[in-house]
Formats: structure tokens, sequence, C-alpha cells
């Protein structure tokens, strides 16, 4: 955001004015400021001045000096101002809502102390810092103040947040304290928030900190709890002053804070979460900035100076305008102002959670704003000033806005609905729906309040095309669904959303009733329908109708009109609504009955006085009839009665209208006795519940007064003698008695025999309610009560009576049911029988006549039949016995599975008829693999076949007569029905037949017969692929010759043969089609060949034209030429293209040379302007006369030519003479040269070249010996040659290059005589520069061929020379004195060297150059050994240079043989390297063996080979055992010997130094325990040592150390630790598969002296075998509750195994033989620290004495040397 000077309200004084305060209005409409003569100046929108006020003192007596005005602020309806003075009071001043509006003071809050500082936050709250630290609020509803919160220090500021919920007070000691009224869910802490470092007189709270800032020229931005997020120090910058106040933008995303001169900018950056400072504004004499106001719209901030004066800024971030109509204004990233330029209104569009406003949008008739953040979507409407911003997850701008609706906004987006109300934050509704059209959506928000309800919020769409859904929004649930048999187009709710209307595709006009549910159809044919804005009227056209429901609940009742034309819209204002009708070109308009649409208007405002006047005036029809029911129903629903006695009596229910009338007479006089309107008397309550036919609820009334009589007569009056009975006996009427008889009576005399009968029943009378409903006919009453009496069946005149009456009245099952209680089983099963009560007489039958069920089951089946229930009937047949009547049912049942099911139990021959019945259904229903097995089943094969023929399924008939007919029947049969079909048309199935038979051709035959080429074309393709470009030919060749050619075209294509397509259009004169084809089908150049070929069948100027419009003319010409139709070129050319001639004329004239006539050619060729070219052509014939005559007269250039052809002519005659003179003639000597080259005669070129053309005499030389050099012995004669004529002429430098140009290498001999003649010459007769250059030359050529003379001698003559051959010797010899003769000593060394001859070299060297050269001869002696591989030579030399080769070539042995010869520290840098390569190779036993041979130094270096050995060692397999003790001995021996080195060096006491006697001790244990293993007494010391070792596994194979120590624990049966250590190690072997050893529980091994914090081996040291029988132990064990998993512990309360005492931290020193702690009976040894256990000790000696063990005594041996010596007490093992 940046400031932008926009005017100044209040110009600056000369002196100090402090402004004091300003304010804006929330409506942003006034601007207030108060000057230092404490008056209130009030400006508008526009910063013009248009009021003014003066404050007023606390008391008028201290006078209008005695106060200063801190604090000053709008109220939020900005028609109130409170001001805070520092005497003591807040004034509240009413400025009324009109510039000039009288000012009142309307509140008065008198304080304690000075107001320093005035918020006005919400409504009625005034919120006010004091001088005395306290912060109050104010009421000013109710007058009086409190205090929020006390503190002891000056309230400098005071601010609230964007919400206005919450505040911040500043004091003067630092301290910021926080406040909410509401903290709207935030979670955030109340009070003291933080203790600023000065008095933050600059403090504001925007949306996402808290900015302050003082005089310390430090502005903080705290965090929502007080923390730091940034600092921004200008203590360093000398131009800044303190700062003083502070204001954030209304949306809280900037905050402008005041200095001297200096305005500075913070915005807040939501991408990075932090606030960046915009450019400061500076204004050079501003002064001290006092006041800050920002406009409540953004747009704005005002400036208050120290001098008085009031500075406007805009604070836009970008402003544009939107299509010429709206000026869109970003005064924040979450704050737009939109402006309608026309009228000057504007809207405030923000965001309230502080987003980024993307781009703004106006759409709907530019009255809808729709905006996007990242996070939410912005909507509004201009016109209402309603903003919503609803929570929007980004769909990439896909989402479509239908504005048709005022109050929503429908958004779809991906087949979503979504309704936003405009001015709710809320989104009101989403549903899922794919019908975006608004026409099929319908929203009514509160159109039209109704009595009791408050919210009436409702949605219609569809579901589905054919499906509504009504939505209640409110409460958020599905009002109903609408289900319908066709699409839906239209649908509308009502205003109240209580009735639906909708029409479908077929024209109909559907109402349906939301509350009931009801579903009508009210209008078929309809093309228009509308709802009456503000009423439930509608208005629809059917064809030429003009239809009006005016009460729509009377759906059945309408209005209608004749039309012309069709209904276009609905108009209703000014009291007046009106159709209007489009007739052509007229419109016209019907008006309705405002009458009857203002009827239910008052019906749904709840006036029915005024309905009822209305309905006074209206003629009685259909429509005036049902709105009198309607008010009737609605009147009484309100208690009017009188208006319902009206309507009653209206429609002429004159009974209800009576009814009503004594009721309203009975409430007339409960009124004047009681008050009110009568209607709560109780009996006008019981009447209107007797209306309503309510008749409990009138009971209950009734008696809730005692009324009993009351209630009685009504049941009475309305013969309701039931009712009447039961209220009189739960009163205990005296008068029940004669009410039962006279109840009684009644029903007698009315005949009601039925109901006396219950009554009698009721009393327990049975016999007279026997007889009663045997009078009233009621034979089944009366046997039910007989059969539910036991002494009623025992009475046989009543059973009798009772059966006869219902044999008589033909009741046979409740006959049958009598007498089976009475125990009569016969007569029963016949009443069953005869009453078709077959279930109730087969279950009888089965118990009492088991033999008559099958019988009964089959009577069963029969009367099922008779009444057409077939299928019931199957089941009793089967169980009857009965199989054909089953099957039969079963086919009448279309129960065809169960009849197959049957049929499949019956035999062939009885089921045989009724198969071919089923398979005759299923062939008609097409399931045509059952019916063929069924026509099998019924041995009717044949029909199946028909079938699939007539199913046209060739091919299932196909095989099925393959299994039933021969192949040859077959194919009579098929292609007997194909040529069938053929005759009647049906190619493509007798095509099928064909195929199905395998016989194509006939179907390849029958489709050329018919000229149905493209099929026959396609059935070749399938069937004959090899003839099908045959075929496409002979149908093109028949189609040509019947005329059809553009078939011909293509059939000709299709086999790849254009050119007869073309042919054919040639021939028949069709260039047109020919050139398409050409150029479609042709290569590049065919079309045009045959736009030639058209253009030559045309001639003359139609071919120039037709040649010209293709482009081709050029073309065309020299396709002429080339093609030797010379006269169509030459017409061509001459009509169109004359620049083309004489080409022509060339191109003829090389076609008559061609044809050998040349005359003709000459005068052609000079037509073409071309006489060289008949110049060359006598030449080439050899015609010289005529080449000559030509050239003279035509081509005087051309003689020379002439000259030259007869020279070369004589050349190959070999004429050479005569040839010379002919081109000494033409003054062509270079060809003269060129032609002896040629002829190999270069003496006579270089003469010709001497004498004519000298300048390339020396160029002609150097070829020449080129040549020499190129033809071998040949050339070097004329070398030889040339360089001896050189020597003599005296031209010795070129007689010396014609010697070194000779190269010849078979001929050495030679060579090195023209080498050496060559330097000898130079360095007699040459220069010394140039005789340098030869010998440089010459000198390495004789030492190469030197080395090239060696490669050519046989070895046997090498040998017998020795080191070099004599010509090698007298070569590299001869070289060497050439080089010694220019004095070039080093190349004179370098030859003798190359020669070998180096005692030559060395003499040399020492003579010559002793300083230099004497050592590098050396050297490369040196080197010459070495490369030679003559290591024994150059020992002699260099021993060191001989060691290395030895080293390089793995010549370990003799290496060391030489290096052991020299001093130690040299052989053992070789051992060191040998052990390494060993060691590299995995052969670390040998690298071992080399260090016991040759002893361990203490060498820095080789550490990491002794540390390598033992790591490999430690790490090997197979070394817990007796026989590795040798392995382990000379380990343990090295590192003895080292450490014994290593006291003596100055590595001793050294971390290394001590990590190599930590490796000693565990190399003596692992070799004592295989010498303990050797001998089976010594077990247990064998496991003490495996235990003992575990105490180094940092420096051991962790899962491998305790496995073996487990191992060991159970070979001696120490389960215990056994199970422990094994358990430890499945850990350990878990943890290297995971690759971290996190998860290893240690709780185990606490307080011993095993590590914890070990290396995770690489990998597992022990097999997938062994792993999985010590897993299995494991698992065994840990069943045994014997077991304690708990390591063993001694005397200390420790383990037995720890060196550390648990307790104490004492360390004990580990015995030499167990490595367990020697506690007690201890033998000490000679050397300090070295001590074993006397019982071991003695152990192990008796152990040696009784087995002789030489691996034990050399375990003594060893403890011999390591301990000094042993105890005195010793044993001779001899």
């Amino acid at each position: 955001m940046q400031l932008r000077h926009v005017r100044t309200l209040l110009a600056p004084q000369d002196g100090t004015a402090r402004v004091t305060c300003m304010a804006w209005s929330a409506s942003s409409a006034r601007f207030a400021v108060c000057t230092a003569d404490r008056v209130v100046l009030l400006y508008d929108e526009q910063g013009e001045r248009r009021d003014k006020f003066s404050t007023k003192p606390a008391d008028a007596k201290y006078g209008r000096k005695s106060y200063v005005v801190k604090g000053m602020a709008f109220s939020p309806d900005s028609t109130k101002i409170a001001i805070g003075q520092t005497d003591n009071i807040v004034y509240v001043y009413r400025i009324g809502e009109e510039w000039g509006d009288k000012k009142v003071i309307c509140n008065k809050f008198i304080q304690t102390s000075s107001v320093t500082c005035l918020s006005w936050p919400a409504e009625n709250i005034i919120v006010f810092g004091l001088a005395e630290g306290k912060v109050r609020l104010a009421n000013t509803k109710n007058n009086k103040s409190s205090t929020i919160y006390g503190t002891d220090s000056y309230v400098v500021s005071l601010t609230s947040n964007v919400s206005g919920k919450g505040i911040l007070s500043g004091h003067a000691d630092g301290t910021i304290v926080r406040f909410f009224f509401d903290d709207e869910g935030s979670g955030e802490s109340q009070g003291k928030l933080v203790m600023h470092p000065c008095p933050p007189y600059a403090l504001a709270w925007a949306s996402n900190s808290i900015v302050a800032a003082g005089c310390d020229k430090k502005i903080v931005a705290y965090g929502k709890e007080g923390n730091v997020i940034q600092t921004f120090d200008y203590s360093r910058d000398l131009s800044e002053k303190e700062f003083t106040t502070a204001a954030a933008s209304p949306g809280g995303q900037s905050v402008v804070i005041g200095s001297y001169d200096r305005l500075r900018v913070l915005n807040w950056s939501p991408r990075r979460s932090a606030w960046e400072e915009g450019k400061p504004k500076e204004i050079a004499h501003l002064y001290t900035i006092t006041a800050l106001a920002w406009k409540r719209d953004g747009s704005r901030i005002c400036v208050g100076t120290l001098c008085g004066g009031v500075e406007q800024f805009d604070c836009c971030l970008r402003r544009s305008i939107y299509k010429n109509k709206f000026e869109i204004t970003y005064v924040g990233p979450s704050q737009v102002i939109v402006k309608n330029l026309s009228t000057g209104t504007r809207v405030v569009l923000k965001s309230q959670y502080g987003y980024e406003i993307d781009e703004v949008k106006i759409l709907g008739k530019d009255r809808y704003l729709v905006a996007h953040t990242s996070d939410t979507l912005l909507l509004g409407d201009i016109s209402s000033n309603k903003l919503s911003e609803v929570a929007w997850q980004g769909s990439g701008g896909n989402e479509k806005f239908f504005f048709d609706n005022e109050n929503v906004c429908m958004i779809f987006n991906a087949g979503e609905l979504t309704l936003v109300e405009y001015g709710s934050n809320d989104i009101l509704g989403s549903v899922r729906t794919e019908f975006m059209n608004p026409h099929l959506v319908s929203v009514r928000i509160n159109e039209r309040r109704q009595r009791g309800v408050e919210e009436n919020k409702r949605l219609a769409y569809l579901i589905d095309i054919k499906t509504i859904a009504t939505v209640d929004l409110v409460g958020s649930y599905n009002a109903g669904t609408i289900s319908h048999d066709s699409k839906i187009d239209w649908l509308e709710l009502n205003e109240t959303g209580h009735k639906l209307l909708f029409r479908d595709k077929k024209m109909r006009l559907q109402l349906y009733d939301i509350e009931s549910s009801t579903k009508t159809t009210i209008l078929n044919y309809c093309s228009y329908v509308q709802w009456v804005p503000g009423s439930d009227v509608v208005v629809a056209q059917n064809r030429n109708s003009l239809c009006i429901w005016y009460n729509i609940d009377a759906p059945e009742r309408v209005t209608m009109f004749p039309l012309k034309g069709d209904i276009v819209d609905l108009e209703r204002n000014d009291g007046k609504t009106e159709v209007i009708v489009s007739e052509g070109v007229n419109t016209v308009s019907y008006t309705l009955d405002e009458g009857l649409i203002e009827f239910g208007t008052a019906i749904d405002d709840g006036d029915y006085h005024r309905a009822t006047a209305f309905l006074e005036t209206l003629e009685m029809s259909t429509e005036t009839e049902a709105m009198w029911k309607t008010l009737s129903r609605l009147a009484l629903e309100a208690r009017q009665l009188h208006i319902a006695e009206r309507c009653f009596a209206a429609l002429g229910n004159m009974a209800k209208a009576r009814f009503l009338h004594e009721t309203n007479t009975i409430a007339d006089q409960a009124a004047q006795e009681h008050g009110g309107d009568g209607t709560d008397h109780y009996l006008v309550r019981a009447r209107l519940a007797m209306l309503d036919k309510n008749y409990k609820l009138a009971e209950m009334i009734f008696l809730e007064q005692n009324a009993t009589e009351e209630a009685m007569d009504m049941y009475q009056e309305l013969h309701m003698w039931d009712e009447c009975i039961v209220v009189a006996e739960a009163k205990g009427h005296p008068m029940l008695d004669k009410l039962r008889r006279g109840y009684y009576q009644w029903l007698l005399d009315t005949q009601q025999e039925e109901k006396a009968g219950e009554v009698q029943e009721g009393q327990g009378d049975y016999l007279a309610a026997i007889s009663l409903y045997l009078r009233a006919g009621l034979p089944a009453k009366a046997a039910r009560l007989a059969m539910g009496r036991d002494e009623l069946l025992t009475n046989g005149d009543v059973i009798n009576r009772v059966s006869t009456a219902l044999i008589r009245g033909e009741l046979y099952e409740q006959a049958g049911d009598l007498f089976e209680k009475v125990g009569n089983p016969r007569k029963a099963l016949e009443c069953y029988c005869k009453g078709n009560a077959f279930l109730k007489a087969v279950e009888l039958a089965r118990l009492a006549f088991p033999a008559e069920v099958v019988k009964l089951e089959e009577a069963w089946g029969d009367h099922l039949v008779q009444q057409k229930q077939l299928d019931a009937a199957i089941n009793h047949y089967i169980e009857a016995r009965c199989s054909i009547k089953a099957i039969e049912a079963a086919l009448g049942a279309r129960q065809w599975k169960k009849a197959i099911y049957i049929l499949d139990l019956q035999d062939k021959q009885t089921a045989a008829k009724y198969y071919l019945k089923i398979a005759q259904h299923y062939a008609a229903l097409q399931e045509y693999q059952v019916a063929e097995e069924l026509y099998i089943k019924g041995d009717r094969t044949k029909d199946a076949i028909d079938m699939y023929t007539q199913a046209g399924l060739w091919e299932q008939a196909h095989k099925l007569a393959v299994k039933c007919m021969s192949q040859e029947d077959v194919s009579v049969l098929y292609v007997t029905q194909a040529q069938e079909m053929e005759k009647q048309g049906k190619y493509k199935e007798a095509e099928r037949l064909y195929i199905t038979v395998n016989e194509p051709d006939l179907a390849i035959t029958m489709y050329k017969k018919c000229k149905m080429y493209d099929e026959m074309v396609c059935l070749v393709a399938k069937y004959h692929k090899d003839l099908l470009s045959d075929t496409h030919l002979h149908l093109g060749k028949e189609l040509e010759a019947e005329g059809r050619l553009q078939e011909a075209e293509y059939h000709y294509l299709e086999a790849k043969d254009w050119k007869a397509t073309v042919n054919m259009y040639r021939v028949n004169d069709m260039w047109e089609e020919a050139y398409r084809v050409a150029k479609a089908h042709g290569g590049a150049n065919s079309y045009k060949h045959v736009a030639y070929m058209w253009a030559k069948s045309l001639g003359g100027e139609a071919a120039v034209k037709l040649l010209s419009k293709f482009g081709l003319l050029e073309m065309a010409i020299d396709h002429a030429a080339d093609s030797g139709v010379f006269e169509f070129a030459f017409e061509l050319a001459r009509l169109s293209m004359k620049q083309k001639m004489p080409e022509i004329h060339l191109k003829y004239a090389m076609f008559l040379e061609d044809e050998g006539k040349f005359e003709e050619a000459e005068a052609e060729f000079i037509k073409a302007g071309k006489p060289k070219e008949a110049v060359l052509m006598f030449v080439h014939n050899q015609n010289w006369d005529a080449a000559q005559r030509v050239a003279e007269a035509h081509d005087p250039d051309s003689v020379a030519d002439v000259l030259v052809g007869q020279a070369r002519f004589a050349f190959e005659q070999r004429e050479f003479q005569k040839a010379e003179a002919f081109l000494l003639r033409a003054q062509r000597p270079e060809l003269a040269i060129k032609y002896y080259k040629e002829a190999g005669m270069w003496s006579e070129a270089l003469r010709i070249c001497k004498e004519y053309v000298p300048s390339r005499l020396e160029e002609l030389q150097e070829e020449c010996g080129r040549e020499a050099a190129k033809k071998g012995t040949r050339g070097t004669e004329g070398l030889l040659e040339q360089a001896r004529e050189w020597e003599q002429a005296g031209e010795y430098a070129r007689a010396v290059d014609c010697y070194l140009k000779v190269r010849d290498p078979s001929n050495s001999v030679l060579m090195e005589k023209c080498l050496l003649k060559a330097a000898e010459l130079a360095i007699k007769f040459l220069g010394q520069s140039q005789s340098m250059e030869v010998t440089r030359t010459v000198a390495p050529q004789l030492v190469a061929m030197k080395k090239y003379s060696a490669h050519q001698l046989q070895p046997g003559l090498q040998g017998a020379f020795g080191f070099s051959s004599p010509m090698e010797l007298s070569l590299a010899l001869q070289a060497a004195e050439l080089y010694l003769n220019l004095d070039l000593i080093q190349e004179a060394i370098d030859a003798f060297i190359e020669g070998e001859e180096w005692s030559k070299a060395k003499r040399v060297a020492k003579e010559l150059d002793p300083s230099r050269s004497e050592e590098y001869v050396d050297q490369r002696y040196k080197e010459y050994l070495k490369n030679q591989g003559k290591v024994d030579s150059l020992v002699g030399i260099d021993v060191m240079a001989a060691l290395d080769m030895y080293a390089e070539q793995e010549q370990w042995e003799k290496c060391l043989e030489v290096a052991a010869k020299q001093n130690y520290k040299v052989l053992h840098k070789y051992v060191a390297l040998y052990a390494t390569h060993l060691i590299r190779e995995g052969s670390w036993d040998k690298a071992l063996s080399l260090y016991v041979h040759h002893g361990a130094p203490a060498n820095p270096q080789n550490f990491n080979i002794y540390k390598r050995l033992f790591v490999e060692m430690v790490n090997a397999p197979g070394m817990n055992c007796a026989e590795a003790y040798s392995s382990w001995a000379d380990l343990r021996e090295v590192l003895f010997h080292l450490c014994e080195n290593l006291v003596k060096s100055s590595e001793a006491n050294t971390p290394a130094h001590e990590e190599f006697e930590t490796m000693l001790l565990i190399s003596h244990y692992y070799a004592t325990r295989s010498a303990a293993q050797g001998v089976k007494q010594l077990d247990t010391v064998a496991a003490k040592l495996s235990i003992s070792l575990l105490r180094h596994t940092e420096l051991l194979p962790a899962d491998k150390a305790f496995y073996e120590a487990g191992i060991a624990a159970k070979a001696v049966s120490w389960e215990n630790m056994a199970f422990i250590f094994l358990n430890r190690f499945l850990d350990l072997s878990d943890a290297i598969e995971e690759g971290n050893l996190d998860s290893l529980d240690h709780s185990d091994f606490q307080n011993t002296d095993i590590p914890f914090e070990v290396p995770l081996p690489a990998q597992q040291h022990v097999p997938e075998e062994k792993r999985e029988e010590v897993r299995d132990w494991v698992l065994t064990m840990s069943m045994d509750q014997r077991l304690e998993q708990v390591l063993p512990q001694d005397e200390r309360d420790t383990y037995e195994a720890s060196l550390v005492a648990a307790n104490t931290g004492v360390r004990s020193l580990p015995c030499v033989l167990t490595g367990y702690p020697v506690l007690r009976n201890k033998i000490e040894f000679k050397r300090p620290g070295r001590e074993t256990n006397k019982d071991t000790w003695n152990k192990f000696l008796m152990a040696v004495k009784t087995s002789h063990s030489p691996a034990c005594q050399d375990v003594l041996k060893f403890l011999s040397q390591w301990c000094g010596g042993l105890p005195s007490t010793s044993f001779s093992f001899q």
C-alpha cells in the first residue's frame, strides 16, 4: 500500500495548534476534527467542511480553556459523537442525521481523573482510559459507567480490534493490556499481554498482530499471545524522531505510524506471514503528527499535525475501471470499494477473514458482485448493499452463477448447486444436481410472511430428469421427493413454499401440495405458466385458452378465457395484474380480477373480515364457492365463529350455520358475563370439537367441567349409546341400568340384532346372544361364540341350530370348524370339502383318514385349476402323484422350469409332446439354447433346425444339422435354402447359408450375377485374398466396358493400377478425370505427364491455356523437347514463351547430333546461339576442318579449342612433336606440360616448363619428386638421377631435398646411403642452420631404421649379435656422430641410448656434459632395466626400485628375501604391503603368519593392519573349537610382541596402546578357550571365558559373542544364563535385519559390565538353521516355570561375571584363566594386575598334568611370559 496526498482539509498555523483527535464515522460519510480551540469541525465524505460545534467544560466556572479534548469517537450508527476531556468527563453529543441539525448533549459521564483516550467499539458501549490507570466502560443506554480493569499506570493509548469485540490499552509503564467483550471463539488470553520497552503511544491492533511504538524509535510487532514477531529499529536513524500515533486499516492488513515529518507504512504479507515495510511518506515541515484517522471503507487516511493542519491521503493499492460503469478500488489486500460511476453509490467489499481478494466481477445486469479469495467466495447485491462471504475451495473458476432470484445467488459447480443468501456468511444449502437451468431450480426466501412462521426458506430442484426434491433450508431436511413418469422441463414453488407447480415434456401441468404430499394434474397442453406475484394465484395457457386459478386449494375450479395469441409476460403493479399476450404483431393485455387475487392476499394476511366483505360482493360461482370453503376452514381454525357462520350460510350448509349460530349465541352470553370474546367458554369449545367430529375432545371438555349430563346428552343425541354408557359407568350415574335397557330396546326396535347380540354377549347372556346372531343371519358369529365357550359346545340343541344355519348359509368351512370342535371329523371333512377348505380338510384327513389324503390333494388341485390358480395347483398334483395334471397345470401357469423338472422325471413317450410345447415357448422368447435342448429331448431335432433357420441362426442350425444329417444332406439343404433366399432377394441370408456350408464361391458367383460388386469384393478379400487384386482389375474392365467409369475407377484404384484408370479416362477423352486420378494416386510427375498429353491432344492456343492454368507450361515445353517432340515444343514456345526458343534449338541440335545429322545439328546450334557446341561436336568427331571452319566463322575464341583438340588427338597417337606444336600454336604450354606429365615424360615436362612457364618450375619439381616417391623403386631411380643431376649442377640444396625424398622401405641400404649422402652434402656445402636442420631430419631416421632393421632380423641373428646387430650398431653410431659433428651432445646421447650403447652414452656424458647428462643416462638405464624386467640387474643399481618392481609383479618371496638383506625398516615396509595384499584377498591367516615370522613393530602405520587382522579373526566362522587354538595363539603372540614393542616406543600409554592391550586380552581368552575345549575337565573354564568375552562386545560381533556364550552356558547346564544370552542373541539378530538397535531391551543387563552401546553387525554371523534351533529352544524354555530369567549373583549382590560391584563400584581384577572377577583365594603373579583364582589354577594344572594337552601347556608358557613368570607351585610336563 502506498500513500498519495489528496488534499489539505485544514491549513496549518504558524505556531503550535495541536490537532488533539480525529474520527471517521462508521458510515464513512462524516469526518470530525477537534482543534486546539476545542471546536469540533465536521466534514463530508468529499472533504468539504459542512458543520462545527464547540465542546463544553465540565464546569462553566472554570472557563473554556480549563480542559483539553483527549479522545473522540463516532457511535456505530454515526449519529452521535463521544468526547473525552481532561476535566474528568465524557460527553456524548447527538449531532443528528442531517447537516445543520442541532447538537445536544445526550449523555455525560463524570470521572475521578482525566480522560486520556477514548473509543466507541460497539452500540451503547464507550471505552475510555483515565490518567489514574483505569480503563472504564460507559453505557449510553442506562447512562452508567463502570471499571473494566484497573492498573497503576497512566493510560496512553487505546485501540480496538477489527471486529470491535476486543480492546487494547497502552500504559505509561510500557504495559499493554488486552480485554475481550467476545473472543469470537479464538481462545486468546485476556489481561496483561506485553511489557513494551517504552510507553506505547502508537498502538494498533491489526488482524494478525499487535503493533506498538514509542519514544525508543522502534516499531515492534507482537503475536496473539505477546511474543515478538518482528522489530523495525530506527534508533540509529538520526532523521527519525519518536513515534507519536498509529492507526490500523479497517481490514487490519496495514498499519500507519506517525512521527516527525514522516509516515511509516507496514503491510501484512499473507504469503510470508510477516510485515513488510512500505516506502515511508516524508513531508517536509509537516512537523510532529499528533492524530491519525482511517476512513471506515479503507480508502482514505487523515493526518493531524502539531501545527493544526489536517492532510488527507489516498491509500489504495490499485484502482481500475470496470466496463466504464464502475470504479474498483483495492484499499487493502482484503478490502475493495466498488463505486457506481453514474449514481455515485459505493459498496465496500471486505473479506472478514483477512484473505486477499482476487479479481472482482460485476454480473447479473451490473447488479451483483462476485470475488474470490484463496479460501472464500464473496458475493454482494449492490442495490441492497447486502454482502456475503462463504467458505469456498478454489475450483479453477469453473463456477456458473445465476442471479435470477433477488434474495439468493445460485452457484453451479461440478454437479453441485450451492445457494448463498445475500447478507449471510453461511452457505444456505448445497445439493447434488446435474441440471443447471434456472427454470429447473426454484428458491423461495421469506417472500411472503405467514402467521406464526418467522423463517420460511424452501428449495425445489431436480435429482434426475424425472424426480423433484424439495428441501427446507431452515431445518436442512428433505421436505419431500416427487417422482414423475415423464421428463420435467419447468418447476416453481409458490411464494410461501408450500405448493409446487411443475410441467413435463408432455406439456402437462402438475400441482404438488408439499404439506399433504399430493400431486394433481391441473392442465394439459400447457405452453405457459406462472404464479402471480404476491399471491397464490396461477396463470397458465392451454392452447388457445387463458386459465386462472384464483384459489389453488381447489385446483378443479379454474377460470378460462379464450386467447388468440401466446402469453409472453405477467405484470402486477399499482393494484393491477395484467397478462401480456402477443397476437401476431400486436400485444394485448388481459386484466385479472384483482378482487379474487386480493382475497388470497387477505387470507394469507389473516384479515378474514376483509376477505368476507370481498366475497359478499361476488356472485356465487365455482371459484367463489371454493373461496367460501377456504375461508370457513380458516375462520374455524382462527375461532372467528361469526365469519364461519356466514361462510356456511353462503355455502347453503344450514345445519352447520344453525349450529354455529347457537354456538355464537352461547359465546356472546359468556362474553357479556365473563368478558373476552366468549370462545374460551367450555360449551363453545365443546361444540366446536363436536363440529370437528372430535367427540372425545368434547366429552373431555364436558367432564372437566363436571357436566356429565351434557356429555351423555351429546352422545344420546348422536345415538352413540356405547360412549354414553361408558361415561355413565365412569361417573357411576344412577340411570345406568335404565340406559342399558333403553339402548337394548332401541337396538331391537331398529332391528340391529347384531349389535343387540354383542350387547348381550358383553353382559354374559351367551344363549340370548346366539339367538340374536342367528336371527340377524350371522351364523358365523354365532359359531365363533359357541366355539369359544365350552358350556355351549356341550349343548346339542345350540350346536344343531348353529350348524344348520351355517350349512344353509353355505358357510361350510365354519361348519367344518364347529364339527371338528365337537368331535365329528367325518361331518367336518364333508363340510371342508364342500366349502373347498382343502387345507383344513387335508390336515384333518392326515390325522383321521390318512387314506383319503391323496384323493383330497387331487381334488384340491382340481379346485385351484378351476379358480385359475394353476401355479398353486402344481404341488398338490405332485402330492397326489398326478404327473400329467401337474405338467398341464405347470404349462397352464407358464411355470416352464417346473414343468421341465417334472417332465425330466417322466418316461420319454409321455414327455415328448410336452417338451415340444415348452420348446416352442422358449423359441418364441428367443432362448434358443434351452429350446434346442427341449426339442432334442422331445426327439424333434428337425424342429430345432427349423427354429434356428427361421431365426437366421444358420451357424447353430448347421452345427445341429451336422450331428443328425450327413454332410451332403446338410450342404444340399443349405444350398437349396440359399438359392431360395437368393430368388427372394435375401442375398445376405443366402450368403450366410453358403458360408455356413463352406461354399463362399457360390456366394461370390451370386453377387457377381447380381452385380453386387462390393459384397463380392468383401467375400473375395476374406476367402481368396490372393485373387483380390485380379478381381478388382476384372471388375474394373467389366465396368469400363459397361461405361460405368466411376465404379471402374474405384476397382482399378483398389487394384493399385491407377495407370489403367488414367488410360480409361484418356481413351474416353475425359482428361479432367484422368488428371484428377493421376494427381491423387500417381507419382510426383504423373499428373504433369497427363496434363502434357491433354495439352498435346488439344494443340495450339488451347494447349497453352490449359498448361498455363495448371502452371505447367514451361515444364511441358521442356518435356516435349526432352521427349523429342520438337514440333509441339516449338509450337508452345512460339505461342507463349519465345525466350525458350534458343533452348529448344539447342536440345534439337543435340538430338540431331546424337542421330549423326551433323550438318543439320550445326545449323540448329548456330540458331541456338551456341556455335561453340557445334565446334565441340566436330572436334569430338575429329572433323578438324569443319571445326576450324565453324570456329573461324562464328566463334573465333574456339579456334584454340580446335588446336587443343588436335593436340590431344596427336598425343593419343603418340605424335608428341606434332601435339606440342599444336599446343604452342594455341598458346597452351601448360597443357603440353600436363600431357607430358600424364605420359610420365617428366624430363620433357620440365623442359617445356623451364622454357615457357618458368614460374611453375619449382612446383613441378616438387610434384616430380612426390610422384617418384609414390612410384616406389621406379620413382626412386628417378629421384636418384635427379639428385645426381642437381649435385653435378651445383644445386646442393635441391640435391639434398631429392636424396631426402627417397623412400624405399624394401631397400634400407639405399635409404641409408641417401640419408648419409644428404647429411654429407649439407655439412659440406650448406650453411650452419640448413645443415643443422638436415642433420635433425636424417639422424632420427637412421635411429628409426635401426629399430626397423632390428625387427627385420631373424631371431637367430639377434641372438648371435647379442644386444644389437652390426647394422644397428653402425646406424646408431653414424647418427650419434652426425649429432656430435654439430655439437648436439644431448641428441647424440639419446642416439647411443636408442642403440643401447650404454657405455658409449656414459662416456660421452662424462666427457662432454657431466653436470647434466650423467644422471640422465643413469636414470634412463634404470628405466630400461625396469621396462625389460631385468630386476636382478636393477638390484645392483637401485635396490628400492627393484623391491617396488618385485612388489608390483607380486614376487613377494623374492621381495622379502631382498628386503631382509636391507634394514629392518625396509623389510617391514614390504611385509606391511604383502600383509595388506593378503588381507584384501581374504588370506588373513597368511598375513598373520607373516607377522608371526617377522615380528610386529610398533609402527603407527601398521596399526590398521593389526586391527584388521584382529577384526577378521574374531568375525571368522568356525573359530569356536579346539582346532582353532594355533590360529588364536598366533594372534595372541603377534599382539603380545606388539604390546611389548609399544611399551618401549613413543606410542606407550596412548589410546592405541590401551586398545591393543584389550585386543591381546581378548585373543588370550579366545586361545585359552580353544585350549580348554580340548580337555573335558575344563568345560566350565571354556564356558566362563565365553561369558567373560561379553564385556568386550564393543570390539567383537555382538550376535556371535552372545550366541557362543549362550551355547557354552547351555552345554554346562547353566540354563538361566543360557536363556538370557540366547534371548539377547535373537534380539540382536532381529535388530540386524531391521538395521538399528533402537528396539533392544537392556533390563537383563542392568548393573553389569556388559556394554549396551555396541556397533550393529553389518551381517548375521550365525547361519539361519542355527538361529532357528536357538529360537525353538528359547521358546521351549520360556514355558518352563522353573526357569528364572535373572543372571546369577555372588556375595557382592552383583552378577558373578561382572568385574564392577553394583553397590560399591569397586572393580575386581579378572582371572587370567577365566576372566571372572578374583574375589578370594587369589594367586598373584609377579607382574602387577595379573591374578587368578586358586581353585581354577589348581584345576587347570591338574588337567594339564593328566591330559598332557600341548595347547594347555602352551597357555601356561604364554602366561609365564605375560605375567612375569608362574607361581612357585609348578609341574613338569615332560
